[in-house]
């Protein structure tokens, strides 16, 4: 068993429920980026912008500077030296995939951590529903691509 990797994940479970609970505890907002990226893309509310970019520059940067210090982002790919990778089924096929997760978080009123992390901690039922989903629609998809088309590891 590769206790780094692990080790890594448990790192970052906590930082993410440490980061989901001050901003609850702070703004009394829930920790859900396609809620935080969409209001401040398409609505723009007034005065609650600042929190919203700073919420998504650190998304953004916290990869780019472990990569800046000598880290990467793991060989989730399986070459030496690669950090993600190209996309599996080309960029048309990623793009795709991304419009319907868009879709899926309009129509599902949130995202895995809108729900899967801030919801289920708040013990929302309707998280819960909604998580499900989510994790069954995953474990659909994997045995598809992996056991009917063929394809993945």
């Amino acid at each position: 068993m590769d206790w780094t990797a692990s080790l890594q994940g448990l790192i970052g479970g906590i930082l993410i429920g440490l980061s989901a609970t001050w901003l609850m505890a702070t703004l009394g907002r829930i920790a859900g980026i396609s809620g935080i990226v969409g209001n401040l893309v398409t609505q723009r509310p007034k005065g609650d912008s600042a929190w919203r970019v700073t919420f998504v520059l650190g998304l953004i940067s916290g990869p780019l500077l472990l990569m800046a210090l000598g880290g990467d982002l793991g060989n989730v790919v399986g070459r030496p030296g690669a950090v993600v990778g190209e996309p599996a089924g080309g960029v048309a096929m990623m793009l795709l995939a991304g419009l319907l997760v868009g879709v899926g978080t309009g129509l599902g009123s949130g995202c895995t951590s809108g729900h899967g992390v801030c919801g289920l901690a708040r013990l929302s039922p309707r998280s819960l529903a909604a998580t499900g989903v989510f994790l069954g629609c995953a474990i659909f998809t994997v045995y598809i691509v992996r056991h009917v088309l063929g394809g993945g590891a």
